[in-house]
């Protein structure tokens, strides 16, 4: 009986040391992308992702610990235990399922197409023949565009971050770019740096490149933490801290489909 308690007990023990105390997460995230992630003058990361992350971390009594990275290697580098979690902006879409997994949604992910105002130009492979489009790397929308207009004579141009897309758009290096409506509205066309520059055409769509929406990217074998930041995400949208957080940034409701 003896042998069979202490086997018990170990057991016990074991299974007690298996299950992780998060009292810390660290987050993986590309800061080159606002209003949704960016660094500040002073070095601090700010953003509506960085203030969401802040108020789910003080659901889950967890430091929140901020870790930039280039988006084209985000997910490698979750894999890779260099963070816990992506808050980034990160689309989800199937193919990235079969790597990571994901979050309850954090808000949509419609993609745009962006040129000079007035142009003529439609997100479409006929109109873009023979022109070049820029697009973040590892991003859904360089999925999209190679896969769809690259094979027909679009010339796809992959930067390391979206402040490179925009810079070569502004300097007539690019016809065209692809990109998160919702970060080219308030990130780039609202700002004095998107003078001159309007919408191409209308909403890209495309379930299998461009997925359905966003949320936080976590490791297959995190389900504990996946929980709590489903349970964090819950709580953030009954108390009304989504919301308010939405508007300091937004003036439409990105969490529904529109």
């Amino acid at each position: 009986m003896k042998k069979l308690a202490l086997c018990v007990a170990l057991a016990v023990m074991a299974t007690g040391a298996m299950a992780k105390e998060w009292k810390t997460v660290r987050i993986g995230v590309d800061a080159s992308y606002p209003p949704f992630e960016s660094m500040a003058p002073n070095g601090q990361m700010v953003g509506f992702d960085v203030d969401l992350t802040k108020a789910l971390c003080a659901k889950m009594n967890v430091k929140c610990v901020w870790i930039p990275q280039d988006f084209d290697g985000i997910i490698p580098a979750l894999k890779g235990k260099k963070y816990d979690i992506i808050v980034s902006s990160l689309t989800v879409t199937d193919k990235r399922r079969e790597q990571i997994d994901f979050s309850d949604k954090l808000f949509d992910a419609p993609a745009r197409m962006i040129a000079k105002a007035g142009s003529p130009l439609l997100p479409t492979a006929e109109s873009l023949k023979g022109k070049r489009v820029g697009v973040e790397q590892g991003s859904t929308q360089e999925a999209y565009a190679k896969a769809y207009w690259e094979p027909k004579g679009v010339t796809i141009v992959p930067y390391q971050n979206q402040d490179q897309v925009y810079a070569d758009l502004a300097t007539g290096r690019l016809d065209a770019s692809l990109q998160d409506e919702l970060q080219a509205d308030a990130g780039f066309l609202k700002t004095p740096r998107g003078k001159g520059f309007a919408w191409a055409g209308p909403e890209v769509k495309d379930p299998k490149t461009i997925g359905e929406g966003m949320a936080i990217g976590v490791r297959k074998e995190d389900g504990e933490l996946k929980a709590k930041l489903n349970k964090a995400l819950a709580d953030i949208h009954q108390d009304g801290t989504f919301k308010r957080l939405e508007k300091q940034y937004f003036d439409v409701d990105i969490y529904q489909s529109r």
